[in-house]
């Protein structure tokens, strides 16, 4: 699956997980976005429906198993180069989940995870479709809780 300089627009998920007020957020390793914050997310792979995606992501990058996922909001990443050919194009489905089990650590394509109040969340070098939804979203997931040990 070419992500760079895509034939077509590729589907991706975002899980949104929050417990006592804090959203976990995982600074990208890996471009697009690589050295700012998001949340977890990746790839749906073929012959994988979208909830599978939302639970193999999360355990795959941070290490939790979490279940449950409620679709939230859709969003599109769109980047054009200088030359105006799209660079990535990625459609973004974001789900609420539950952490049932585990400690969060970076793996995968995280290079750090951190649990982050709210309140905070604009102070950190968010990707800019991030920033959008939490912008467009923050009231809504203030009223979420994963209900994670931790």
């Amino acid at each position: 699956m070419k992500r760079l300089y895509p034939d077509q627009p590729l589907v991706g998920i975002g899980a949104i997980i929050i417990c006592d007020g804090k959203i976990l957020l995982e600074k990208r390793k890996n471009d697009p976005g690589k050295g700012k914050w998001s949340v977890p997310g990746g790839l749906v792979e073929l012959g994988e429906n979208i909830e599978q995606t939302v639970l193999r992501e999360v355990r795959e990058e941070t290490g939790l198993e979490v279940e449950k996922p409620e679709h939230i909001d859709v969003v599109d990443n769109v980047d054009f180069d200088e030359h105006g050919k799209i660079r990535y194009h990625f459609v973004i489905v974001d789900y609420f989940v539950r952490v049932k089990c585990g400690t969060a650590k970076a793996a995968s394509d995280a290079e750090e995870v951190r649990w982050v109040q709210l309140g905070d969340v604009e102070k950190y070098d968010l990707t800019e479709t991030f920033r959008a939804f939490f912008q467009r979203s923050r009231q809504k997931l203030e009223g979420f809780d994963s209900c994670c040990p931790f």
